[in-house]
C-alpha cells in the first residue's frame, strides 16, 4: 500500500474503512486516524475530501491503519489521546485508556458535591488515578475541591501530573498501594473515589485484544473474583473517611450486590446504591455515611 499513488481524502477514508472491516475492526478508526494525521477537525475534513493527502501523511497514515488492523493496537495509543469529558487526555501504554461510563461516574460524584452539605474546603481522593482523568475533571468542574490522587504505578503517575499541568488542574499526587500514602500522612477526606482494577483473573481468556494486549494488567485485574481492590480501599477508608462522606465505586456488572455488602460491612449505616450506566448494566456504587 506504501507505494500507492496519491490519494484524495475521501479515497483514503474509503480504502481504509475497507481494510478495517476486513480485519474484523471499526472501520470509523479510519477517521478518527485521518483527522489526527492531517490535524484537521471533523468539518474541515468534510469540506476538503476531494483534496490530495500528502505524500508523508499517507505514508503515517496507512502504516498506523496497518498496525491497528493487525496487532489491534488500541487507536488511542496510535493518536497518544484520548477525550474525557470533553477534553483532550494524555494517553499511553501506562494507562487504562478513558471509557465513557467513567464520565457517568463523575457525573454522580459531582451531583453529590452539589447537594450534600460537605464541610468546607471538600476533600477528594482519587484511588489509582492512572491517567488522573477522575480527578482533574473533579477539580476542574468544581474548583474549591481539594483533590489528591494516588496511584501504585510511577509511569502512571508521570501521565497523570503531565494531564493536570497541561489542563491547568491543581492536584496534589501520591505513589504508593490504594490508600497507603493517605494512611501514612493520616490524611482525611470527605470523597473517596476509584475506578480500580475489577476483572477476574478468569476472564481474561474472553476479553478483545485490543484491551488484554494493550491495557496495563496492574489496571485491570484483581483477584478474589475481581473484587480485592475494594475490600482493600474501604478497609482503609476507615481510618480516613469523615462523615458526611462519600465512597464512590465504579464496579464491573456482575458485582454490585458483592460491592454493596462489603461497603454495608465495613459501614452499617452506610446508605449505598447500585446505580446502572447508560448501556443499563449495574457500573457504579455510591455510598454515604
Amino acid at each position: 500500500m506504501s507505494k500507492m499513488k496519491t490519494m484524495q481524502i475521501h479515497e483514503a477514508l474509503s480504502w481504509a474503512s475497507l481494510f478495517l472491516q476486513e480485519h474484523n475492526r471499526e472501520p470509523k478508526v479510519a477517521e478518527i486516524l485521518l483527522l489526527h494525521h492531517l490535524s484537521m477537525t471533523k468539518v474541515q475534513l468534510l469540506s476538503s475530501l476531494r483534496e490530495p493527502i500528502p505524500a508523508e501523511k499517507q505514508e503515517a497514515f496507512i502504516q498506523a491503519i496497518h498496525i491497528h488492523a493487525e496487532t489491534g493496537v488500541p487507536v488511542q495509543h496510535l493518536t497518544g489521546t484520548e477525550t474525557f469529558y470533553g477534553r483532550s487526555f494524555r494517553v499511553n501504554q501506562h494507562v487504562l485508556i478513558p471509557r465513557p461510563e467513567t464520565e457517568e461516574l463523575v457525573e454522580g460524584v459531582l451531583a453529590y458535591v452539589d447537594s450534600i452539605h460537605f464541610p468546607k474546603p471538600t476533600r477528594v481522593l482519587d484511588i489509582g488515578t492512572g491517567s488522573g482523568i477522575i480527578a482533574i475533571t473533579l477539580k476542574l468542574e468544581r474548583p474549591d475541591l481539594q483533590v489528591y490522587a494516588s496511584d501504585i504505578s510511577e509511569q502512571a503517575l508521570a501521565v497523570a501530573a503531565d494531564n493536570a499541568q497541561q489542563l491547568g488542574a491543581d492536584i496534589s499526587f501520591e505513589q504508593g498501594d490504594f490508600l497507603e500514602p493517605f494512611l501514612n500522612k493520616q490524611t482525611e477526606a470527605q470523597i473517596i473515589v476509584s475506578n480500580p482494577p475489577y476483572i477476574p483473573y478468569e476472564e481474561e481468556p474472553t476479553l478483545s485484544d485490543t484491551v488484554k494486549n494493550f491495557d496495563p494488567e496492574l489496571a485491570l485485574f484483581a483477584e478474589d473474583d475481581g473484587l480485592a481492590a475494594y475490600k482493600k480501599m474501604v478497609q482503609q477508608s476507615e481510618k480516613i473517611l469523615q462523615s458526611p462522606g462519600l465512597l464512590a465505586f465504579e464496579i464491573g456488572y456482575q458485582q454490585g450486590e458483592a460491592v454493596r455488602a462489603l461497603i454495608h460491612n465495613t459501614y452499617p449505616e452506610s446508605k449505598a446504591h447500585v446505580r446502572k450506566d447508560i448501556n443499563k448494566k449495574d457500573r457504579m456504587v455510591f455510598a454515604t455515611l
